[in-house]
């Protein structure tokens, strides 16, 4: 099938096989919001939000609906960091303006009508749409006990003022979520007005704003940092009783039923041809405990497998001791 060209009076979801093709895709005349699924053909979640995207652009002619298979164009998958299927990104003119994780066909509608109008109404004259915005922005604010909006990540801040703000919540060891502001123009412009806070970064606790750098410097110096994120403490304790939780403890996306991930899928085989006991707990449920463990056991990336409270690592390890006959007794914590 083909997408709708101007003048058209059919609309489907278009493949993108390639990354010429997605290129292409983005810079469509006359078409201002793309939607591209992120997909995998083993997950089922990922077949049947292809069903809502089919439904989707139906009643959205003017909006281009793509499906791009992750594994297949690797290229593409790591330039936007997709970590997991189902992912959607949407675009505006070649730019990503907003993502969504997981199969949340209500949400994905949502987010496919606010972009759609925004692109079509002029500015200002849809107090709906702005409505939405403060919605999202409170529930952005309040994703996390902490939450910090910046310029990049804490991995790769991309101003002065991020980094700064970071390395003082690293060494207070104050467990915080973040928020690439680059990542999406109407977050960025609309926090400025619902915070009345003109500039960035932004520390948020319990959803309150607290301020910017400066502030974040002179609470450090008065000692009162520490009182304002008494959460972090309390985080720590959690992330211990969650990784003690079983003698062997997977750390993924998704869970043992369905494997959110290529990566995770795989260690989930290869744990389950040994015949061992497991537990799994599924980190797209639980941002605080996503962010939090990567600092915790200072390890980026999922999945991680846990045995008796210690970190044996991420798939390549698993592989590793799979293929040397090490795994076995490991997890058996004979080693």
């Amino acid at each position: 099938m083909a997408a709708t060209e101007a003048g058209g009076t059919t609309a489907a979801v278009v493949e993108a096989a390639s990354s010429d093709r997605f290129q292409q895709l983005l810079q469509q005349p006359g078409r201002s919001l793309v939607v591209v699924h992120f997909w995998a053909p083993w997950a089922p979640q990922c077949v049947q939000m292809n069903s809502v995207m089919a439904e989707l652009a139906k009643e959205h002619p003017w909006v281009t609906f793509v499906k791009l298979e992750a594994e297949a164009v690797p290229e593409v998958s790591e330039k936007y960091e997709i970590t997991c299927v189902p992912t959607f990104l949407f675009f505006k003119n070649s730019q990503k303006i907003d993502r969504l994780d997981g199969a949340h066909a209500p949400e994905l509608t949502k987010k496919v009508q606010r972009h759609a109008t925004s692109s079509s109404v002029p500015a200002g004259s849809n107090d709906g749409a702005k409505e939405d915005l403060n919605v999202r922005l409170k529930k952005l604010i309040n994703a996390a006990p902490c939450m910090l909006f910046m310029k990049g990540t804490p991995q790769e801040p991309r101003c002065g003022f991020s980094r700064q703000i970071v390395e003082i919540l690293n060494n207070h060891k104050i467990v915080f979520s973040s928020f690439d502001i680059f990542s999406d123009e109407e977050v960025r412009q609309g926090l400025k007005i619902y915070s009345s806070w003109p500039t960035y970064p932004q520390l948020y606790v319990a959803g309150e704003l607290i301020g910017g750098l400066d502030i974040v410097k002179e609470l450090e110096t008065s000692g009162e940092l520490d009182t304002i994120c008494p959460k972090a403490h309390k985080l720590e304790d959690r992330l211990k009783e969650l990784i003690n939780k079983a003698s062997v403890m997977l750390f993924m996306k998704g869970n043992k039923q369905v494997a959110k991930c290529g990566f995770s899928k795989q260690i989930i085989q290869i744990l389950n041809n040994t015949g061992v006991d497991y537990e799994t707990f599924d980190i797209l449920e639980d941002e605080e405990v996503r962010q939090g463990l990567k600092k915790y056991s200072n390890w980026p990336t999922y999945p991680q497998l846990y045995v008796k409270g210690e970190l044996v690592g991420g798939l390549d390890i698993v592989k590793e001791l799979n293929e040397s006959g090490e795994l076995s007794s490991v997890l058996k914590g004979e080693n």
